[in-house]
């Protein structure tokens, strides 16, 4: 009589499905740090975000930011971060935070951080915009992780989402208070000296040659347009890369530089972009320009003009100020 193997092999297979169905549950059972309180009420508290929900610390000290725009935000709500990621294309906001920010952690460009040296500066809270999923998860793993909703003609409600992740809720409602007050002051005083201006806000890529103009769904125009007077040609409010999109810019090409025209225009440059101005500087098309003809035409910072926040929107106003008012607004003390 044979042995039968049969039956004990059914058996052993049993054990091993079982086992390794505990395993997977127990797997999606264990908590993420960034999902469930890890501290306790007492020390942490919950928030949510696009991403999910996170147990943040109730009073962060050591907060990195993945972007920019974050971190001109903190800046102004009060905060110091020790780390930060830098701009892909666009200029970095060295102008408007120099004076405002101390010894703080190159992590390297945007979306591209260094997550060895993440690990290693120990946070207590990770902030940003734009973070990828897959980049995601990995952050979470180190330190509580928190993404921020963007939006270039929204930059408000962006500002206010992180002050309430921060509770910092009051601090934030004084800067729109304050931030109301210049725009009055600066739109009373554009009214008596200019009246009325269109003006175009053009930005030249590094390494494109192409250029656009931003629109009325940018960061930059919704900054301008808050001075009563003070607008994009009506042209240029028609026409869109995209249909029904809410995208900031237009893409031209040197045959389409008519669009440009306006009673003034500001040029914002990324860093390394003077060879993709000067192939339309070059070009007839752009000499015969009456805006460029009549020598109205300002060089200012990508840094601040194409994205940002509320210390960018203060930037902006003062460039309002020299460049088209040509006269200084006094401008209170900035905030951060």
């Amino acid at each position: 009589m044979k042995f039968q193997w049969q039956p004990i092999l059914l058996f052993l297979s049993g054990i091993l499905i079982v086992g390794l169905l505990q395993s997977c549950v127990g797997w999606v059972q264990q908590p993420s740090q960034n999902t469930l309180p890890a501290l306790g009420a007492s020390t942490c508290r919950v928030v949510q975000h696009q991403m999910g929900e996170s147990c943040i610390p109730q009073h962060p000290q050591r907060v990195i930011v993945m972007d920019q725009e974050s971190l001109e935000i903190l800046v102004a709500l009060g905060l110091q971060p020790i780390a930060m990621t830098t701009a892909n294309r666009v200029g970095n906001k060295t102008a408007i935070l120099q004076d405002k920010v101390g010894a703080i952690t190159n992590l390297g460009k945007e979306g591209q951080p260094n997550l060895e040296k993440i690990v290693q500066l120990k946070p207590d809270l990770i902030m940003g915009m734009f973070i990828l999923p897959q980049y995601y998860e990995l952050l979470s793993d180190i330190a509580p992780t928190v993404s921020i909703n963007y939006s270039q003609t929204g930059w408000r409600e962006t500002l206010k989402q992180a002050a309430d992740i921060l509770d910092r809720t009051s601090e934030a409602n004084q800067l729109l208070t304050d931030y109301q007050k210049r725009v009055d002051t600066i739109g009373a005083k554009f009214s008596q000296t200019v009246g009325t201006l269109d003006v175009t806000v053009m930005r030249f890529y590094t390494d494109v040659h192409l250029t656009q103009f931003l629109n009325h769904n940018s960061f930059a125009v919704s900054v301008l347009e808050e001075i009563k007077g003070l607008s994009i040609p009506p042209h240029q409010r028609q026409l869109q890369q995209v249909p029904n999109s809410d995208w900031g810019y237009v893409n031209i090409s040197l045959e389409q530089l008519d669009w440009l025209e306006a009673d003034a225009l500001l040029i914002t440059l990324d860093p390394g972009a003077e060879g993709s101005f000067q192939h339309y500087e070059k070009s007839p098309l752009w000499q015969r320009l009456k805006v460029v003809s009549q020598k109205h035409v300002y060089f200012v910072d990508s840094g601040y003009w194409v994205f940002g926040n509320i210390l960018s929107a203060y930037a902006i106003l003062d460039d309002i100020c020299h460049y088209l008012i040509r006269e200084s607004c006094a401008a209170p003390p900035s905030p951060g």
